[in-house]
């Protein structure tokens, strides 16, 4: 999904259209139903249409005059649509980006593959990709679109992503690794590629992306339920209040219309945060997106504002990922000439980063140093080592504990020379590949990993927000200590294997510890399930993607640190607007209840701060008022409240400054301002 699809202005002409048109449809009496607070206005309203009905039929006048009582229910129902609006211009932007996913979700055609053989006999019929179905093979050429979701099994192709990423520059997927994901819609640029369909017609990664920005998949996150219940609980405390002000008016002989009485109910409970609280959670949702994150539920945006512990892949995260040889050190008794010739005969069929990295320090030319007959012995885990065997010459490189086995098995000493080589490297955060000819030592070669601009300072943000960042590594202890002291870091796990990250978060997790983590093998999908937070590589496997409770379409490993900010965001968001909202309620009573009562008890002139006209224009002032600052706050709502990550405390005290105060003063401001206009009219 382009980036530029996604950015749709909050006054884009269409949204708003649409976002007008739902505000209407929404008054549904079920639709209605789904937010208490909101409700209870919507009753409010049609109570007010009854009383106008009444008057203008000849009923009393003693609920004041008929325009009076159409004006207050027109404010009412005014509001009820502000807030409606607040959630379908919301629900309005995900509409338009599902819009942008179902161009990319076109009908595509796809070669199924009718008798699987060789990648190049294999027997192929043109059919529509709503034909696939799971476990399917179809093979995907240079200029074809990738029809559906799937797994490569075999061959190695470049794919253009832009589609669904928004990064113009290709990436390579390949069969049998971490890397091997393929997602519908992208675009095959180059060599030729088998498939094998991961997902059932209708649940693709797309499918579930275009029904979670429209909405239809999203439910409501356990804190938006909790808030919701706090609510209706202000609402029900102020039913009670307006309820037992009827005994104490009539004790006094101050006669209030119903008008006043349900617009002091309104004014009374929390009608900003009521009508802006759906919109701030699929908001929250939308920064995710916009930051290329999809989450498979708000409670995971949720909850990333609430964590406590991240563990981050050293390798690609915290490292550039590609570790390259620095310095050869040749042990005693052996050249620089013959150290070095032997460790770029070693790496001459080393396709990776290391292997070229040490022809290219060398300086040689490997057409030079080429043998005839010669049998390359490729890397593998279990022996940790790589080679080449020519004549009667044997070379080696490796991991140091693996070239001493070779070099001690065949009786020889493992020099001590080397030893403290090995050490030294390790302890000032390089790898040491060990190099043997003939089961002798020649000399160490060191490579280097380096540390990513800027990291350390991500890590001391993500510290000040109270999170606790874990390096994960392979690497020994002594390297992984020096990269997680240079890294900033508060902890690292060493020489780690799938099942210490699942130990890890379980223990984090049994202190009572929010804990996340992001990954993109099979291997982490048992840890990405078991964190609260699993953010999976789109490029990942397809175990990975389903354990993770969100997807990073841009395969960024430092993705974790944004989708931390933009989860305290939204729940910093949720919290000032909640505390704003109450703190309106404040001025409101102020306005309203002394001008009720201040003609029979004059001793309630010191309530009166704001020195409001009449009753009258004192109710209609406080209405107008609490329904204009729904839409006024809408787009901070949309946006969210800028996070700076400085502490709780410090957070909490900026917020009660501006949104609790801030929530007092505007509505004294605003409400004199509206009265002063409306009091020429009375």
């Amino acid at each position: 999904m382009s980036k530029h699809n996604i950015k749709k202005g909050f006054f884009d002409r269409s949204l708003f259209r649409e976002a007008l048109q739902q505000s209407f449809i929404k008054l549904k009496p079920q639709a209605m139903f789904r937010n208490p607070v909101m409700f209870t206005v919507w009753v409010g309203t049609i109570v007010m249409t009854a009383v106008c009905i009444w008057i203008a039929a000849g009923g009393t006048t003693s609920q004041g005059s008929l325009t009076y009582n159409i004006i207050i229910t027109a404010i009412l129902l005014v509001t009820l649509l502000f807030a409606n609006f607040a959630e379908a211009i919301a629900e309005a932007r995900g509409k338009a980006q599902a819009s942008s996913l179902r161009k990319t979700r076109a009908e595509t055609p796809a070669k199924y593959i009718q008798t699987p053989g060789d990648i190049f006999v294999e027997e192929i019929k043109l059919v529509p990709s709503s034909q696939l179905r799971k476990d399917d093979l179809f093979l995907c050429e240079a200029g074809d679109i990738i029809p559906i979701d799937g797994e490569i099994v075999q061959g190695l192709a470049t794919i253009d992503e832009s589609a669904i990423t928004g990064e113009s520059a290709p990436v390579i997927r390949e069969a049998g690794g971490d890397k091997s994901s393929v997602t519908g819609g992208t675009k095959v640029l180059s060599d030729r590629i088998r498939v094998r369909v991961t997902t059932a017609p209708g649940e693709s990664f797309l499918d579930k992306m275009i029904a979670l920005v429209e909405g239809a998949s999203r439910q409501k996150t356990p804190n938006e339920i909790a808030l919701t219940i706090l609510l209706s609980g202000f609402t029900l405390v102020f039913i009670i209040v307006c309820v037992t002000l009827k005994p104490f008016a009539d004790y006094a002989n101050t006669p209030i219309t119903i008008a006043a009485f349900i617009s002091l109910f309104v004014c009374l409970i929390p009608t900003t945060i009521g009508g802006l609280l759906s919109a701030i959670g699929i908001a929250g949702m939308d920064r995710a997106l916009r930051a290329n994150v999809i989450t498979k539920s708000g409670k995971a945006v949720e909850t990333a504002g609430d964590l406590d512990t991240l563990l981050l892949d050293k390798t690609g995260t915290i490292t550039i990922g590609n570790r390259k040889a620095t310095h050869f050190y040749e042990v005693q008794g052996v050249t620089k000439a013959q150290f070095v010739k032997a460790a770029v005969q070693a790496s001459l069929a080393d396709e990776t980063p290391e292997g070229k990295s040490i022809i290219e320090l060398s300086g040689k030319n490997p057409a030079d140093h080429q043998v005839q007959h010669a049998t390359f012995i490729p890397f593998s885990a279990e022996t940790r080592s790589s080679g080449i065997d020519f004549a009667q010459t044997r070379i080696r490189k490796g991991a140091a504990d693996a070239i001493r086995d070779i070099v001690c098995k065949a009786g020889n000493p493992f020099p001590k020379e080397a030893e403290s080589l090995v050490k030294q490297i390790a302890a000032e955060g390089g790898t040491p590949l060990v190099v043997s000819e003939n089961e002798q030592v020649l000399g160490v070669i060191e490579l280097q990993d380096i540390i990513k601009p800027g990291i350390r300072e991500r890590f001391e943000r993500l510290r000040k927000m109270g999170v606790k960042t874990v390096m994960v590594t392979g690497d020994n202890p002594l390297t992984a200590k020096y990269i997680a002291n240079k890294a900033g870091v508060d902890d690292y796990i060493a020489e780690a294997k799938p099942e210490d990250k699942m130990n890890y978060i379980r223990k984090e997790q049994q202190s009572g510890k929010l804990v996340a983590m992001m990954g993109d093998g099979t291997n982490d999908a048992p840890a990405l399930a078991q964190a609260d937070v699993g953010v999976a590589m789109n490029s990942g496997t397809q175990a990975a993607r389903e354990a993770g409770n969100m997807v990073d379409l841009d395969n960024d490993p430092t993705k974790l640190i944004e989708i931390v900010e933009i989860g305290k965001q939204l729940l910093m968001t949720r919290g000032t607007l909640t505390t704003f909202s109450i703190a309106n309620d404040v001025a409101k009573y102020f306005a309203i209840v002394p001008a009720l009562f201040i003609a029979s008890l004059p001793s309630l002139q010191g309530m009166n701060i704001m020195q409001l006209h009449s009753p009258e224009s004192a109710i209609l002032s406080a209405v107008i008022f609490n329904a204009i600052i729904i839409p006024l706050l809408i787009p901070l709502a949309l946006r969210g409240v800028s996070y700076k990550p400085i502490g709780a405390s410090a957070l909490l005290r900026r917020n009660l400054l501006i949104y609790g105060l801030g929530g007092i003063i505007v509505p004294f401001a605003g409400i004199k301002l509206i009265d002063l206009i409306v009091s020429n009219w009375f």
